[in-house]
């Protein structure tokens, strides 16, 4: 078995900030890579929210900067920019979240550097494609959620008004697209020799993810129906009320509805044309969402948890992030770690979810401080 993870050896010159580029540096480092984050003598910008201990260290940055060392360079200077190519020329990847315009006025474009460097994966990750009339635009997860229908579809597709989902789920749902873009090039590299340039925008990949399901009766030509996934956009499709608590639950299968009838004391349900069949359910979600919703409430949160599982019926109790820190299964697999930053003292952080047999994923570095490994990179370029 490698200490050291799958992407050992290669190096990957990062210059992201915020959140979408962090994460999946962030993974590409946890999988073996030596990330190099390029920053500013201000820093990435997500260093400066709160809480946080100590000024530029926020609890955002700190979850999403491990395994990284950082160099502090001034870029718009022509000395920053020679010593940033210096560290390109050593790199197998370099990732920006930079928009183009800024990339091209500095040389950092595929273009430019793809000419000195044939070998050199170049992937950039902002709004818009560069293709397209919006090309250039700012954006942020809030503005690509609401143009990306996310936020229209979590109003109930227009039912209510346009809401967000609670978290920076499109910069952390494109930060994958961005991780699994680079590990396909690295692997075409190995067959070809060369590198290529990689675009992610983040409308189009959440315009992709979003339409999965909700391009719906529209992804037929001529339509079978509107948008959005039927089940989903039903009203009582949330957290179950239990006589003391909440649960998820969701029989889905021909045999879960059956088990679920029986568990309900309605088995009769079984002979009504509307419930029988999976395509004959999907017409009345609604309907039977309520009666779920009407069950559950008769049986206290652990009477149906054993019911449930015994039944091996889908189902999850609602719980908060408070719940998670001491939930059974994650600490009987160690998710949860603490740890001792050099700067920032005694850490909780969470674990490694994904897990390889012989090349296992790891943490080798703590979130750096602002230039922290200016010295130890020159000294390596140097030698």
């Amino acid at each position: 078995m490698s200490a050291v993870g799958a992407l050992e050896g290669v190096r990957i010159v990062d210059l992201t900030a915020v959140g979408m580029g962090p994460m999946a540096t962030q993974l590409l480092g946890d999988f073996g890579a030596d990330v190099i984050k390029v920053e500013s003598a201000e820093g990435d910008v997500f260093r400066h929210v709160m809480p946080q201990r100590h000024a530029g260290m926020s609890h955002a940055f700190l979850n999403l900067n491990r395994n990284k060392r950082s160099v502090s360079l001034d870029v718009k200077s022509s000395a920053g920019r020679e010593q940033l190519f210096a560290l390109i020329e050593t790199a197998d990847v370099f990732v920006s979240n930079m928009r183009a315009p800024a990339l091209r006025r500095l040389g950092l474009d595929a273009e430019s550097l793809q000419q000195r460097f044939p070998r050199l994966i170049h992937c950039v990750c902002y709004g818009y494609s560069e293709r397209g009339p919006y090309a250039g635009r700012p954006a942020v997860d809030d503005t690509i959620q609401a143009a990306s229908g996310l936020a229209y579809i979590q109003g109930d597709n227009g039912q209510r008004a346009p809401e967000y989902v609670k978290s920076v789920v499109a910069d952390k749902v494109v930060a994958l697209y961005v991780t699994s873009a680079i590990g396909a090039a690295l692997y075409a590299r190995e067959r070809s020799g060369v590198g290529q340039a990689i675009e992610v925008p983040m409308f189009e990949c959440m315009v992709s993810f979003t339409s999965a399901e909700h391009l719906a009766g529209r992804t037929f030509v001529p339509p079978e129906g509107g948008t959005g996934y039927t089940r989903l956009l039903n009203e009582f499709r949330r957290p179950f009320r239990t006589r003391d608590g909440y649960l998820g639950v969701v029989p889905y299968t021909d045999g879960q509805w059956k088990r679920f009838f029986e568990l309900a004391g309605t088995s009769e349900m079984l002979a009504d044309e509307r419930y029988r069949t999976q395509a004959a359910r999907s017409r009345h979600f609604p309907e039977l969402y309520a009666f779920v919703e009407t069950i559950l409430a008769g049986k206290t949160t652990a009477e149906w948890l054993a019911l449930l599982q015994e039944a091996d019926i889908p189902f999850a109790k609602a719980n908060s992030l408070e719940d998670l820190l001491d939930d059974p299964h994650l600490k009987a697999i160690g998710f949860w770690r603490e740890v001792d930053h050099p700067s920032e003292g005694r850490l909780l952080q969470a674990g490694l979810p994904v897990h390889f047999s012989r090349t296992p994923a790891s943490v080798r570095r703590h979130a750096p401080r602002i230039g922290e490994h200016n010295a130890d990179i020159k000294n390596e370029e140097t030698t």
